[in-house]
């Protein structure tokens, strides 16, 4: 083979390899180009249902004469899994199953509580938080980042949690501490009436929260 062809075979096998596998990135294959570097730790997602039966919030709220505390279920919801790690979520509570000390729904005090005075539950029978952020503290134990709507209005809100993600199980718990008044629950507050003496009621509810969910 003389020296002309010889180059112009070199010319051409460079240029098929240049174009059709390693040229510019353009169009698309420059779509291509980017699923197929994809870094390897790709999140792999999966969505847990709350099981609603082992699922609870307990909450506890205070006065001046003293503390009172109960139970709020949690109608439906789901928890996003991904890489072992929670990712997001929907939490919904029915209002209208709130309980006292004892699990008694018939008392004065619930009553009271679902009334307009506080949380109007016939006008408004969900509250829900949705998860939009969780950061790592360790492997077990989060910081949690999400939007609490409560008789229609939402508020963010950031709680401390633990998390275990373990044989298609998902067991969390939460500890979230609100101020009421920001949700228009301003009954007996403090901040709104003046000369409660003895009938000023406490701004903060504490809200404990377990969750199990499952694939």
């Amino acid at each position: 083979m003389n020296n002309k062809l010889s180059t112009a075979y070199l010319i051409l096998i460079i240029a098929h390899l240049f174009f059709g596998c390693g040229g510019p990135v353009t169009g698309e294959n420059k779509n291509s180009a980017s699923a197929s570097s994809l870094p390897l730790h790709v999140v792999d997602e999966k969505y847990f249902i709350i099981d609603t039966k082992e699922s609870v919030v307990t909450w506890t709220g205070s006065s001046v004469q003293g503390k009172h505390d109960g139970y709020a279920y949690i109608s439906k919801g789901e928890l996003m899994i991904g890489n072992g790690q929670l990712m997001g979520g929907t939490v919904e509570m029915d209002m209208n199953k709130i309980e006292g000390p004892g699990h008694g729904t018939g008392n004065n005090l619930i009553n009271h509580l679902k009334s307009p005075d506080f949380f109007d539950v016939k006008k408004f029978p969900i509250s829900t938080i949705v998860i939009t952020k969780v950061a790592a503290v360790n492997d077990e134990n989060k910081t949690v980042t999400g939007n609490l709507t409560i008789k229609g209005i939402t508020h963010p809100v950031t709680f401390p949690a633990k998390t275990e993600v373990k044989g298609g199980f998902v067991n969390a718990f939460g500890k979230l501490i609100i101020d009421r008044t920001l949700w228009d629950v301003r009954y007996n507050s403090g901040k709104f009436y003046d000369n409660l003496a003895d009938q000023t009621i406490s701004d903060s509810v504490e809200f404990n929260i377990k969750i199990v969910a499952k694939k």
